[in-house]
């Protein structure tokens, strides 16, 4: 039998444990309390993941009218007359807004922009999108055109069999409109 510190007992028969200093039986008794108490936060009953708390999840109203309550205390003002907005991020796709609302607080340095967004690769806005181009965008567009493929360009491109010379002629006419336009006066 090991040596008995202090006047532990067992819970089932009064007697001391043997072989446990104080601090030890202390200790497994708080492993077992944790135990009862992780036991008693999971929600959802038996078999589901323990949760600390149960999520709610808040719908995206309620983050739109959280965000007007922090943008009215920024004091900000709506700037009207904006058709469109293109964000160019650095992977080369653009998030393009038509139509949005656009809000700005100048002293705060705060733009924000709502409304339906798509994000588009860039060759998809090229013809209009070049005014907005930067140097930098200008760099990785020029770097872009240089990895597309030739084969691609040159089979969009219409071929010299496929074009008719006779084409390029005024049609004859084949009705004489003059006399059209008498029967409709008669």
């Amino acid at each position: 039998m090991g040596l008995l510190f202090g006047s532990s007992t067992s819970e089932d028969s009064g007697e001391p444990l043997p072989g446990l200093c104080a601090a030890q039986r202390h200790n497994a008794m708080n492993q077992e309390k944790l135990a009862k108490l992780q036991a008693q936060v999971r929600i959802g009953g038996k078999g589901t993941a323990r949760r600390k708390k149960k999520v709610v999840h808040r719908t995206a109203t309620a983050d739109d009218k959280k965000l007007q309550s922090s943008l009215k205390k920024l004091a900000v003002n709506n700037i009207a007359g904006i058709e469109e907005v293109n964000m160019i991020k650095d992977d080369g796709t653009v998030i393009h807004f038509n139509n949005p609302k656009v809000q700005a607080s100048l002293s705060a340095n705060t733009f924000a922009i709502t409304g339906h967004a798509e994000a588009k690769p860039i060759t998809e806005m090229l013809p209009g999108i070049l005014s907005q181009l930067g140097a930098d965008s200008l760099t990785s567009l020029r770097k872009l055109a240089e990895q597309f493929p030739r084969q691609v360009l040159d089979s969009k491109a219409p071929k010299s069999e496929d074009i008719d010379e006779e084409d390029d002629d005024v049609p004859d006419l084949v009705e004489n409109f003059d006399e059209a336009s008498k029967n409709e006066a008669n």
